[in-house]
């Protein structure tokens, strides 16, 4: 790493991919984001395979190390890259952040992804740039270079130059006509007097006649596959227990028009019971929404990237069902699809989207994401869960049966609450992470207490009226000053005590929103805090020593 940051530092002038800052005690976040959304911009037109911020260093030649301070105390560099992704679309965030010693001082070197290509980043929905090595938003001409990039080559138009028309399914066209039909119910007299071929053509599966991919996709037949070969097209179900363990499988080729019915037919959409003793629940319903799993099936294959060579996955578990496909979530983030008045900018196949479109395969306006959402709140039902962690895959978990009656109910009667709330609160339910607009929301409507990004618990209000006094008792966490008198207590008491009993003391008494290595933490650092003040001292190794009382007076708990 030194010896990379040697050459960078010989660079005459800086690059509009690479920014040094002097940052000896502290940086602007806000001006932080805004250099990230230029610099991941920037690498990317300029074609580099990162950009880089890099803090104690002097910007002009000749550069000098100056070291840098920054964040070298609490809060520290570990949260930062959570901090920026909750701001930047997609959740990019740093690749790396490294804390090097460059002749002797320390200097922090931030490595920042290029842009995804076709999407610029945005730092709060604005994007930005250098010019020279002033920052300014993003030109206009320089958006569209970048979104010029996912126009350059849509795969799912491209001409199969080997396949005719008798290479399509007759059942699969048949049935792509009836559904023509019921998108354009005027001129369903007209349909039926079409030739295969201007069909074909009106309904934007084919290009003047000539078969598309896309075409292959949704109505070739069964063997037509090797048409698009090396790229697949393939939807997989799989049936697994309650063990983890696969007991069935089906593999699905083209048509996907047809296939989407037969893996649904597959999938055992049982009968849940739902005893709740309210009468605002039905008795029995069942376990998953036809058009919350077709609409999730539909919405793999529009945005599956093909070209990657992999399966479209719905595997079947006792109570959910996980859909995966290949590519980019090109919205950035479920937040932002939510938020959106307007249909999406990009598709990454839009021939295939198009075709989908006017076959009523999936929804005209883009909405077909927010319904789902819609779909389950209405059954009371947890909402899905998008898995985007893992670059150029995305995954939905459906969830098959409702995981707390008192949640629901809450749910049910407070109609007020926005679709973006009620999001919000179903990941504190499953305890994952929110982000920071949606923890002020809820915080606001005081829905929720604790301190993020682990320790959130639905609030006093919340848990009165759900009848979880006692779940919100067990969240909460004692203030420090009770943790401390039982740590005096148990020394004047017993003399010393080593750190597993002082963890044995305390554990279950530390906040259940705590996972074990943070309580860990906690404990660790209310030791330390309590030393030095004086009140304890440590006899021993870290690991083996023995924790005991000062023999000052000092030991007054301040409440």
């Amino acid at each position: 790493m030194n010896d990379k940051l040697r050459k960078i530092i010989r660079l005459p002038s800086e690059t509009e991919w690479i920014e040094f800052k002097e940052a000896k005690k502290d940086f602007d976040f806000e001006r932080l984001g805004r250099l990230f959304s230029a610099l991941s911009n920037e690498a990317n037109l300029n074609r580099k395979s990162k950009g880089c911020l890099i803090f104690g260093i002097t910007d002009k030649p000749p550069r000098k190390v100056v070291g840098s301070d920054y964040r070298k105390s609490h809060p520290g560099l570990e949260r930062l890259k959570v901090q920026v992704a909750d701001h930047t679309n997609h959740r990019i965030t740093f690749r790396e952040v490294y804390e090097v010693e460059f002749d002797g001082k320390r200097v922090v070197i931030f490595e920042i992804p290029p842009a995804t290509r076709g999407i610029p980043t945005t730092w709060k929905g604005r994007a930005y740039g250098r010019v020279h090595d002033s920052l300014e938003p993003l030109t206009l001409t320089k958006i569209e270079r970048i979104r010029q990039q996912n126009a350059e080559s849509d795969w799912s138009a491209e001409v199969c130059k080997e396949a005719s028309i008798e290479d399509l399914d007759e059942e699969a066209i048949g049935f792509a006509r009836a559904k023509f039909r019921e998108k354009n119910p005027g001129i369903a007299d007209e349909i039926d007097s079409w030739s295969e071929e201007e069909f074909l053509n009106r309904a934007k599966v084919c290009i003047n006649g000539e078969i598309t991919n896309a075409a292959v996709i949704l109505l070739g037949k069964d063997v037509s596959d090797h048409l698009i070969s090396p790229s697949v097209a393939q939807i997989t179900w799989v049936l697994k227990d309650e063990s983890g363990y696969e007991r069935d499988y089906t593999h699905f080729g083209p048509p996907f028009i047809l296939a989407v019915d037969k893996v649904y037919a597959k999938i055992r959409n049982l009968t849940y019971r739902h005893i709740s003793g309210d009468s605002l629940f039905p008795t029995e319903v069942s376990q998953y929404d036809p058009y919350v799993i077709r609409e999730t099936l539909n919405n793999c294959i529009a945005h599956q990237d093909y070209r990657k060579c992999a399966r479209i996955n719905v595997v079947e578990n006792p109570d959910s069902l996980l859909f995966t496909n290949r590519g980019d979530f090109l919205p950035g983030s479920i937040e932002e699809v939510i938020r959106s008045t307007s249909p999406p900018e990009l598709y990454r196949n839009r021939f295939l989207a198009a075709a989908m479109v006017s076959l009523n395969m999936i929804d005209t306006i883009g909405t077909g994401i927010k319904k789902i959402f819609m779909h389950q709140r209405e059954r009371s039902f947890p909402m899905p869960d998008y898995d985007l962690s893992v670059s150029g895959s995305v995954k939905v978990t459906i969830t098959g049966k409702i995981l707390d009656e008192r949640y629901t109910k809450m749910l049910v009667k407070r109609k007020d609450l926005t679709l973006f709330d009620v999001i919000a609160l179903d990941k504190v339910q499953k305890g994952q992470s929110i982000s920071g607009d949606e923890f002020k929301s809820l915080k606001s409507k005081k829905l929720i207490e604790g301190r993020r990004p682990n320790n959130l618990y639905i609030s006093f209000d919340v848990a009165e009226k759900m009848d979880l006094k006692a779940e919100y008792i067990r969240n909460l966490s004692f203030d420090k000053a009770h943790f401390k008198f039982l740590i005096i207590s148990y020394l004047e008491n017993f003399d010393h005590a080593s750190r597993s009993e002082i963890d044995r003391l305390l554990w279950d008494k530390v906040s259940d929103t705590m996972d074990d290595e943070q309580k860990k933490s906690f404990i660790k650092n209310l030791l330390q805090e309590m030393r030095k003040e004086g009140i304890i001292k440590r006899d021993g190794s870290f690991k083996t020593g023995q924790w005991r009382l000062t023999n000052s007076s000092n030991r007054k708990v301040k409440y």
